[in-house]
């Protein structure tokens, strides 16, 4: 995706949210499924509020993880992306659009 189309689909789907508006945080967190979820870093790269951080997945999440999940987490070296700043989504899309294994998903709080 070419910086002119993120830009481009920021400022589209900024225009579309309430929240993103008004300048409010936290009334939608992205959900990252770590069964889908290869590390790739795309949401880390295009996210400008900085929620996501790609690390190693969580022994507790990665039994969680269904039979393919784990196979997947192995082949991607158990990356996964977290939301530790989930607070500070404004919903713009961005990481949705990014995301190549569609991964993530916006849900309202």
């Amino acid at each position: 995706m070419s910086d002119s189309e993120i830009t481009g689909n920021r400022e589209k789907v900024m225009s579309t949210h309430k929240c993103l508006e008004e300048g409010r945080t936290g009334l939608v967190v992205p959900i990252v499924d770590f069964n889908r979820c290869e590390g790739k870093d795309a949401c880390v790269a295009v996210c400008p509020y900085n929620v996501f951080e790609v690390r190693k997945i969580d022994r507790s999440d990665y039994r969680e993880l269904s039979f393919v999940g784990k196979i997947k987490s192995r082949v991607h070296g158990g990356m996964v992306a977290y939301t530790p700043h989930a607070d500070q989504c404004r919903a713009c899309g961005l990481c949705v659009k990014a995301c190549p294994e569609r991964a993530i998903k916006l849900v309202k709080v």
